[in-house]
């Protein structure tokens, strides 16, 4: 009877020792090892397919855009204050509250059909509001908007959460409304700002550019330049329209801010090899992620995806140039101008991107890209590819153009 009292639970009972504790505890440590990595794996794969859910959104908007006015959204669309040239005297790139000087992304006109409706309806009519709720004395905001990197106007500063990828932590300032999806611009950044206008020094004040733009414009989207799926002769199903980008975190990454040699990196000049950036000399040899210290990131708040209205490279689009997760590379203390503008993200190995039809695919940093090194095409200027050259640049650069009516003949 005195051993079954001790069985039971009577005064006799040993408890745990010590060691047998630590044993347990070890167990269960190594419990935790092994499923960590895979709650974190599941985790990240919900984000990634929330993400490409998003891009699949902004697909059937670009259809359904498509549908209503017989064109795609205008990538540099917007007002010029009455103007017949994006500029009223004063300089190109100048920021300005009466006008946007056709500044503004494809997103920006996308919003009523990716549920964003109420956003638009501030936009398209004259606003009275201020970002901080006061109200703007003595007019209203213009309808469209002022040029949008205006950190007091309400809707550039609105971050949308359609155009956010769950797996991006960027928030907040410098950044305005961010955006981790852009509109694809092709193979070519020789005209990737004015588009087809041109003019003395920085005032566009003619279409002298345009023989430029019609060479150099191979992407689903020209710059300042109405486009429909009828210009895509490659077939939609085969070109690009928007990529995937990280946002700037203010941590020197290379996807996401330029590097800080000014005027170095001219990408629209002739000749310019587009792999330039990733030289040895630039990057941390033991973060091969990041700029070099010594050359750290230009302006802080020209963070990548910083701006979701504007239509410069550096925050509205992506290139087929240099392959995914490469570095940007162009003027640092120019962001106005064309750079080389690779598409990023916070996944694993590659990114997202949409194609013309809607579909949305991932596409590796691996992909076949040709010679990064090679010249792009401009209007027969030294140094740059013949006009209805094929890109250079493999797959990637296949991928990219519209009408070069090249055959896509393998997986990606």
């Amino acid at each position: 009877m005195k051993g079954l009292l001790r069985i039971a639970g009577g005064p006799g009972r040993r408890g745990f020792t010590l060691v047998e504790l630590l044993v347990v505890i070890a167990i269960i440590g190594v419990l935790v090892g092994l499923l960590l990595p895979a709650v974190q794996a599941a985790r990240e794969a919900a984000r990634r397919m929330s993400c490409s859910n998003n891009f699949k959104q902004i697909g059937l908007g670009i259809h359904n855009y498509h549908s209503a006015y017989k064109q795609l959204p205008q990538h540099g669309g917007g007002t010029t204050g009455g103007k017949k040239f994006p500029v009223d005297g004063q300089n190109a790139y100048d920021e300005t509250e009466s006008h946007n000087r056709l500044r503004l992304s494809i997103l920006v006109g996308l919003m009523p059909f990716i549920e964003g409706q109420s956003l638009w309806e501030q936009i398209s009519n004259p606003n009275a509001l201020n970002d901080d709720g006061t109200t703007r004395t003595p007019v209203p905001w213009p309808a469209m908007g002022p040029t949008p990197e205006n950190d007091e106007y309400g809707p550039w500063m609105t971050n949308i959460p359609t155009l956010r990828c769950p797996s991006d932590p960027g928030v907040g300032l410098p950044g305005l409304g961010r955006t981790n999806y852009v509109a694809s611009i092709g193979d070519s950044v020789v005209a990737a700002v004015r588009g087809p206008y041109g003019g003395t020094g920085t005032q566009m004040t003619d279409l002298s550019n345009s023989e430029e733009a019609r060479a150099s414009a191979r992407g689903f989207f020209r710059i300042r330049e109405k486009t429909s799926f009828r210009d895509c002769l490659d077939g939609l199903s085969n070109t690009i329209a928007m990529g995937e980008i990280a946002t700037d975190l203010g941590d020197n990454d290379k996807r996401t801010i330029l590097l800080n040699k000014n005027n170095l990196f001219k990408a629209w000049q002739p000749g310019f090899a587009p792999n330039s950036c990733e030289s040895t000399t630039y990057i941390d040899a033991s973060r091969p992620q990041f700029w070099n210290a010594t050359y750290s990131g230009t302006t802080s708040t020209r963070g990548r995806g910083y701006q979701w209205a504007e239509h410069y490279p550096n925050y509205g689009a992506v290139t087929t140039i240099m392959p995914p997760n490469k570095a940007l590379c162009g003027s640092a203390n120019n962001d106005q101008n064309g750079i080389i503008a690779p598409p990023s993200s916070r996944h694993q190995g590659g990114v997202h991107i949409l194609m013309g039809d809607g579909a949305v695919k991932f596409i590796t940093d691996s992909i076949e890209a040709g010679n990064s090194a090679a010249e792009q095409v401009g209007a027969g200027r030294a140094g740059d590819a013949a006009p209805g050259s094929a890109s250079p640049y493999g797959l990637w650069g296949k991928l990219g153009t519209r009408a070069i009516r090249e055959v896509i003949d393998e997986e990606f």
